[in-house]
């Protein structure tokens, strides 16, 4: 059994961040029931190519919609429509928990705003996800990932330096701003549960990309605020730590990440460079980033005299951290992956889905790998007949209506 194999989600979001969020309740055993519009569902279904493909040959749904939705329920309900709200609002009552991610106050008019859901469900937990929270100047704006790296201060320190060849604000490669969020918003979940399980009583939680995307500057953040320091794009340098960086080899590249002084002495001597780790300019890190264009330019002819490989072998015997740079195909193809089982393999209704496993790793109750994810509307007829106790009249009705 699951840790929150007694818990069921209601889950009106969709595209990545909240999702994400779900996804994990799912893992740890949690009931999620996936509310999606009719005809349309989730906008990730639509966001490829890559697509699946079905049975009959016919285009599936995207993998990006794969990423985050597995062990999940999806129910097609029109929202938009006064049935579809009783709907939801019934599966609510039978809910310990809501998730959402529309925009400030777009819930309100449907009756399914926390005022409203609270009001028949006392011991609900409500989360909300949007892009700057409920509260601001920028409360209704929109909120995107992309949108929110840039103006959370992450892609400021993203990218080559003011100078260098290419150098501009760049994004991060995935939305990581979207998954911090989720993370936060899977903890802020599990806290409101444990206090739910204890006291009774539900609450609101009320998080924001923007809010979450500041944290997760960390020491950027912390540069700025306790040092005076506005950070900038270093490319793939470290603002804190030299050397800490991406080297070019005969044959590649490779990451040193040399993160204290012993580290570097023992670098240093392997690279023919003792003399160095005891000049006053290199002995310590402080100096070494008050130096830190000397280090790297004493450094990037060494390391094009060996192979990625062969650097990696050395480094590695001399105990000074590094590693490759790896494609997708190479990470899990890595025999660490293999040995932690970093995939999982799926029975989805288009065959044998491989999917990226959980992480989390609990002795007691490990995640579960219960269902991939739903096609669009795959469980409307369990749910409502299972958890409403609607008869299958009741079922066609409502879909003849096109509420369902």
């Amino acid at each position: 059994m699951g840790a929150l194999s007694h818990i069921r989600v209601l889950d009106l979001s969709r595209v990545l961040a909240a999702p994400w969020a779900t996804q994990i309740l799912g893992d740890l055993g949690a009931e999620v029931i996936k509310i999606e519009k009719p005809g349309e569902g989730d906008e990730t279904r639509l966001f490829g190519p890559p697509f699946l493909k079905n049975a009959d040959g016919s285009r599936g749904d995207a993998t990006y919609f794969l990423t985050t939705n597995r062990n999940k329920k999806s129910v097609t309900v029109d929202m938009a429509k006064p049935e579809g709200q009783a709907l939801i609002r019934r599966l609510a009552r039978r809910a310990h928990i809501v998730v959402e991610n529309f925009k400030t106050g777009s819930l309100s008019k449907y009756g399914l705003d926390y005022k409203s859901l609270k009001a028949e469900n006392p011991a609900l937990i409500y989360c909300s996800l949007t892009g700057f929270g409920h509260t601001g100047p920028y409360k209704d704006k929109a909120g995107y990932d992309y949108v929110i790296q840039g103006m959370g201060g992450l892609m400021s320190v993203t990218g080559q330096k003011d100078g260098d060849p290419g150098a501009e604000p760049m994004k991060v490669g995935v939305a990581v701003s979207d998954l911090v969020t989720g993370l936060y918003t899977a903890i802020a979940i599990l806290a409101a549960i444990i206090h739910q399980s204890r006291t009774g009583e539900g609450q609101e939680i009320d998080m924001a990309l923007f809010d979450a995307q500041a944290a997760g500057l960390a020491n950027q953040a912390m540069n700025y605020l306790a040092g005076g320091v506005v950070p900038g794009r270093l490319g793939n340098a470290h603002p804190n730590i030299v050397p800490y960086q991406v080297f070019a080899t005969a044959d590649g590249h490779l990451i040193l990440a040399t993160s204290n002084d012993a580290q570097f002495r023992r670098f240093a001597k392997l690279a023919g460079l003792a003399a160095v780790a005891d000049d006053p300019r290199y002995a310590t890190n402080a100096e070494r980033v008050a130096h830190r264009q000397e280090v790297v330019d004493m450094l990037k002819p060494i390391f094009t005299t060996r192979t990625t490989a062969q650097w990696i072998a050395d480094l590695e015997a001399a105990n000074v951290p590094c590693g490759p740079i790896n494609r997708v195909d190479q990470v899990f193809a890595d025999p660490q992956a293999i040995a932690r089982q970093l995939t999982v393999t799926m029975q989805h209704a288009t065959g044998p889905l491989t999917l990226v496993a959980s992480p989390l790793r609990l002795s007691a109750t490990p995640p579960e790998y219960r269902s991939a994810p739903p096609l669009l509307g795959e469980h409307t007829d369990d749910i409502l007949s299972g958890v409403l106790a609607l008869s299958a009249d009741e079922i066609a009705r409502l879909r003849d209506a096109g509420v369902i």
